[in-house]
């Protein structure tokens, strides 16, 4: 595999300024061309009240030794036609890395995952174990949210120094697909509340722990939300379509680490546990309580933890999730300073994408290359807020955000961008 000096694209400049060569100004770029591609999910049917909630391992994804740009997501019907959110909510799509042992059969129930025979890679944290540990993801906001990363940084993936002896690189996809048709309570079934499904056990036929009235533990696969007596809605087939953008790796890219924060973090890894559990790190959801009726003028419920960042950066992306409701998440420096805020797009009509009521975009952050640094063991402030003039069951508050290990080098020597360029021989194709 081709490797790439910093140093020595540093002395490069500097020979270059030795010689007195005079240029314009030019922003770093990427020397190669932008691919893209868009694939489908495999299928998956639902009637009125009912979930899809699988994972489909092995899916169709940008091969050999690429840079990420950018994956866009939505649902759409057997004829492609994009699918509404008052009518399928997409609660929630995730893609996570993951390796399989070479010469195994593709197994598509991740419970039956052999640890042996499939190691999961995830992002560079900071939940436990692999909670939250995809590498993209979002949900309802899916269709209005940026997700492009700039150059000259890219997610690496493909990269075969990274793969362990015996395994190759796969890609998982988890589809949360709640079909509100007819439903008695739209909102009540798009936040998973207990009642409104008849659930009083989760997936695993475990009870419910003592006041879980909603939240994922209720809408799982096959679960049936309520739907209006004689409510006659077909049942269709529908699916994931996502189209995803990449470059082949060289030199010129900057490699970016995802994070995840979770405003439900306790902080605590309880005696080495990587699962969920009550105080055990990040729980991912969280409820929000109605504020009082003499406050029911611009209530907001404010969550907020502390999250000690690993490792040190650049931040040069950082994007919220949150639920109808959400008003808004800021991520903060040990300072104060504001890293990031990224806040809803709501809908306002009744056309895909634009779905009134229905978080339907976040806001993002892109800083200018160097300029928000985040160093290692700072102590960050997340902060999510709702609306909570009503109750809200099974909300989010997550952060994600894009680290570089450093800054482009300028490259205003020339009177166009210096590329310098060195191929893997592993070239991405689909």
């Amino acid at each position: 595999m081709a490797l790439c000096s910093q140093g020595g694209l540093l002395l490069f400049a500097m020979l270059i300024l030795a010689f007195n060569v005079s240029g314009t100004l030019a922003s770093p770029e990427i020397g190669n061309q932008i691919k893209s591609a868009t694939f489908l999910s495999p299928e998956f049917v639902l009637g009125p009240g009912s979930v899809e909630d699988r994972y489909y391992s092995n899916i169709d994804f940008p091969r050999g030794h690429v840079g990420i740009k950018s994956f866009k997501a939505e649902v759409v019907d057997d004829i492609g036609n994009p699918i509404p959110l008052h009518e399928t909510y997409l609660h929630h799509w995730v893609v996570a890395k993951y390796y399989q042992r070479q010469g195994m059969a593709e197994n598509n129930d991740k419970h039956k995952f052999q640890p042996s025979d499939y190691l999961f890679a995830g992002n560079s944290g900071i939940c436990q174990g692999d909670v939250l540990g995809q590498y993209f993801g979002l949900g309802s906001e899916t269709r209005k949210t940026d997700t492009h990363v700039p150059n000259p940084y890219a997610i690496e993936i493909g990269n075969l120094d990274e793969v362990p002896e015996g395994y190759e690189e796969k890609w998982l996809l988890n589809v949360h697909a709640i079909d509100t048709r007819g439903a008695v309570d739209r909102l009540g079934c798009t936040e998973c509340r207990c009642d409104l499904y008849n659930i009083t056990v989760d997936k695993h036929g475990q009870p419910l722990r003592p006041g879980y009235i909603g939240g994922l533990r209720c809408c799982y696969d096959q679960t049936q939300c309520k739907v209006q007596q004689g409510y006659g809605g077909a049942r269709r087939s529908l699916y994931l379509r996502y189209t995803v953008e990449w470059v082949d790796w060289d030199c010129s890219i900057i490699p970016v680490k995802i994070f995840i924060f979770d405003v439900t973090d306790t902080g605590k890894r309880l005696n080495g546990s990587t699962g969920l559990g009550p105080e055990n790190g990040c729980q991912v959801e969280y409820n929000v309580e109605s504020c009082s009726s003499a406050n029911s003028d611009g209530c907001i419920d404010a969550k907020r933890t502390s999250l000690t960042m690993p490792i040190s950066g650049y931040v040069i992306y950082g994007v919220a999730h949150q639920h109808t409701g959400g008003a808004g998440s800021t991520l903060y420096g040990e300072d104060g300073r504001v890293i990031c805020t990224s806040k809803p797009i709501y809908g306002t009509g009744k056309d895909v994408g634009d779905e009134a009521g229905y978080i339907v975009g976040m806001s993002t952050c892109y800083p200018e290359p160097g300029s928000i640094q985040i160093t290692a063991g700072e102590n960050l402030l997340l902060e999510s807020n709702y609306d909570s003039t009503q109750k809200h069951t099974g909300v989010m508050g997550l952060f994600y955000i894009l680290v570089a290990d450093r800054t482009p080098i300028p490259t205003n020597f020339l009177h166009s961008p210096i590329h310098v360029s060195c191929h893997s021989i592993f070239n991405g194709f689909c």
